[in-house]
């Protein structure tokens, strides 16, 4: 069997929030939850658990590949929620997107202050 990913605990300041924010933007299933685990399942089978560590936690980075049609749903929820984003992970760009490696991406900060990565087309 080769390896695949399978599950990531991502830290938070409210998982429960954490995981309907996911949810919502990544138009993700709700699964299972248990013990400190608030759980959003994606489609291609990995489970993104949400869950408060017992001390403080630096900013992460979490890069999510959408088709064109969930980038402009997810845009718009973006826009219309007035979530501060930008076109670059260094955040020079506010307010915009970006056309890189042939497609689309966006960046934006998560309620718990993770970096988050909406993209069209992978890097590689």
């Amino acid at each position: 069997m080769t390896a695949r990913f399978n599950h990531t605990i991502i830290a938070s300041t409210d998982p429960a929030e954490m995981a309907g924010f996911y949810r919502d933007l990544l138009e993700a299933d709700q699964a299972p939850s248990w013990g400190p685990f608030h759980n959003v399942q994606l489609t291609d089978g990995v489970l993104l658990q949400f869950a408060t560590p017992p001390m403080e936690f630096p900013p992460q980075h979490y890069a999510y590949l959408v088709d064109d049609d969930h980038f402009d749903r997810a845009y718009q929820k973006i826009t219309d929620q007035q979530i501060p984003h930008w076109a670059d992970p260094q955040r020079s760009q506010p307010g915009k997107i970006n056309q890189g490696h042939g497609g689309r991406g966006v960046y934006l900060l998560d309620p718990s202050g993770h970096y988050l990565e909406l993209l069209t087309r992978p890097y590689l």
